[in-house]
């Protein structure tokens, strides 16, 4: 799936525009999980000051886009998991694209929200 995440930014799709600017509702919201690994040949001030330079912090997290969790996981570097309508999902894509690399590589892992199904299944097991 990390695959099929990237190459979303193909050449064609980089002139596509913006979609609007969508809530998720239970029928359109995808969760999206990022791995931000650390570039571990540098040193961490280094790391900063190119995200700031190149201004991730500004543009990260964008309006409108529920962050669920960002965590630190030593030895990787960042996991973020985000709640977002699908049609946004390339908007958050070219975020990263433009200001994150660099000092992270990236990892993609679009997920749906099973935990409702999950605890039913679970409970009607137990009748």
């Amino acid at each position: 799936m990390a695959c099929a995440a990237s190459t979303i930014s193909g050449v064609g799709a980089q002139s596509a525009p913006d979609a609007p600017a969508a809530a998720p509702t239970a029928d359109n919201a995808v969760l999206l999980t990022v791995f931000l690994k650390h570039d571990q040949s540098r040193p961490l001030s280094e790391l900063n000051a190119q995200l700031e330079r190149q201004g991730f912090y500004k543009a990260f997290p964008p309006a409108g886009i529920e962050v669920v969790s960002w965590n630190v996981v030593m030895g990787i570097g960042q996991v973020v998991t985000l709640r977002l309508p699908a049609s946004r999902l390339r908007e958050v894509n070219r975020i990263f694209e433009t200001t994150a690399w660099g000092a992270y590589r990236t990892e993609f892992y679009p997920t749906y929200d099973y935990k409702a199904i999950g605890l039913a299944n679970h409970d009607k097991a137990l009748q």
